[in-house]
């Protein structure tokens, strides 16, 4: 009874050593092998053409992104110097306006006192100016001291000087003081557009008072509007300065406004981009500062080892060709490849060996590949 106990446990234990096995061999994936030998028969059927690489330029798209901008002379944060109270303007963000045209009117006490300080010292410096003419011929017949008249001549350039800054402080506000009398002094003045454009922003309202730093409007002069493009550092160096590109944005893909590239920043930022700024040859009117644009710049790869694209085959997301090896025999390696255009297809790598010494299946690559997985699996 022991013995027959001893062989039962006996044939449990190889059973279960057995499956162990058969599971183990169930579970180990099959690989693809990597060589494929053909037979006279199989090569015919498998209608295989070999052939070498080509040296050819080929053309590749780069894609960029970026935003419409403009330059800092053609944006303009209108202020008023002296501050004051904003008296009228008719200004909404969008309105279009002309260089001369009145775009608000300010007022303040403090414009009447500067005209009354320019017309007094006005009529200062003309008594000034004929007391000096008074002290010099007085003193050049030696009828007044030298001292009298060196006060005199100090006191008409001072009158002098302090007209002229008042002079500049009034066109600062847009009074002309060549034509200010004490008949049209005012306590408005005009603000006005220096630019033709549009109305980007309005900071104000009616009545309120704003300071000389205080931004009234922003104006923008959309003639000279430029594409800001970012550009990743590893991009740059297939952009040049005169090169020309294509953009559009996304809701409408299909109009494409010619570019030439004006200027190629060479500071980094941390992302490791740099700004490449692109001038638009036709200006048209629905391009707004600020919209999101798309780009495309054409690239020309001289001299690239290309290959069919018939001999590219996919496996298992990576991309191999096969190179033979003579006597039907063929080889299957994987491959890095890069631009593509009519039917060639750029090949940058192949699995360590010289791309220029072999001799590739250019027709045929799939029949070798299904060969090969049948193979495998066998």
């Amino acid at each position: 009874m022991k013995n027959i106990l001893l062989i039962f446990i006996g044939v449990l234990i190889m059973t279960s050593c057995g499956g162990e096995k058969i599971q183990e061999k169930e579970l180990n994936p099959t690989e693809i092998e990597n060589n494929v030998t053909l037979t006279e028969a199989q090569f015919k059927n498998a209608n295989i053409l070999l052939g070498k690489i080509e040296n050819r330029n080929i053309s590749t798209t780069l894609k960029l992104n970026g935003k419409i901008d403009v330059p800092p002379q053609n944006m303009v944060s209108v202020s008023m110097p002296l501050g004051g109270f904003l008296k009228t303007t008719k200004l909404l963000p969008g309105m279009h306006i002309k260089k001369g045209e009145v775009i608000a009117t300010m007022e303040d006490q403090q414009y009447i006192q500067l005209q009354q300080e320019y017309l007094t010292a006005k009529s200062k410096l003309a008594f000034a100016e004929n007391e000096f003419k008074r002290q010099k011929e007085l003193n050049s017949s030696k009828a007044s001291s030298d001292k009298i008249y060196q006060q005199s001549e100090m006191d008409y350039n001072t009158q002098k000087i302090n007209l002229s800054a008042l002079s500049e402080k009034l066109r600062l506000i847009n009074i002309n003081p060549e034509i200010l009398n004490e008949n049209n002094l005012s306590r408005s003045v005009n603000v006005y557009s220096s630019i033709d454009g549009f109305v980007s922003k309005v900071n104000v309202n009616i009545g309120k008072y704003v300071n000389p730093s205080d931004i009234l409007f922003e104006l923008i002069n959309p003639s000279d509007i430029h594409l800001n493009l970012k550009v990743f550092e590893k991009d740059l160096d297939k952009l040049s300065i005169g090169q020309k590109l294509l953009a559009y944005n996304n809701n409408q893909p299909d109009k494409k406004h010619p570019c030439e590239i004006i200027l190629i920043s060479r500071d980094l930022s941390a992302d490791r981009s740099a700004e490449v700024h692109c001038h638009f040859e036709d200006y048209d009117k629905t391009l707004l500062p600020g919209m999101y644009m798309n780009a495309e710049v054409e690239l020309k790869i001289s001299n690239t080892q290309s290959i069919n694209e018939d001999a590219i085959v996919s496996f298992e997301g990576k991309d191999f060709v096969f190179v033979s090896k003579g006597n039907n025999n063929f080889e299957l390696l994987e491959i890095k490849k890069g631009a593509s255009e009519n039917n060639f297809t750029e090949l940058i790598s192949l699995e360590g060996k010289n791309i220029s010494n072999n001799t590739f299946v250019i027709k045929g690559a799939y029949s070798l590949l299904m060969q090969l997985k049948n193979k495998s699996e066998d």
